[in-house]
């Protein structure tokens, strides 16, 4: 059972940091051709595109759906909160397969 709520408590901390973190890593990836990607934050990136003009379109999460998340988990409990969990690990699996 410890396992879980560590799980959980990591959901969490990755809601808070999508909700209120800061997002301007994707401006170095775009701006600096030789950025070290290993080294920036893109969590909240879900898409770049550069075209063959050089135009760049860059997607982010949505913050205000990570702050209704939050506020789903906090009124619903651990059991909401493992619920959402599993099936944000049940995406993940079929998104590998």
């Amino acid at each position: 059972m410890p396992e879980k709520a560590s799980d959980l408590e990591r959901a969490r901390k990755q809601l808070r940091k999508w909700a209120f973190g800061k997002a301007n890593d994707w401006v170095k990836l775009v701006l600096d051709e030789n950025a070290d990607i290993s080294r920036l934050d893109l969590s909240m990136l879900t898409e770049f595109k550069r075209d063959k003009n050089g135009s760049i379109q860059v997607k982010l999460l949505d913050r205000l759906q990570a702050v209704e998340k939050l506020l789903e988990l906090s009124e619903g409990g651990d059991e909401a909160a493992a619920q959402f969990l599993s099936a944000l690990l049940t995406g993940a699996a079929e998104d590998e397969a």
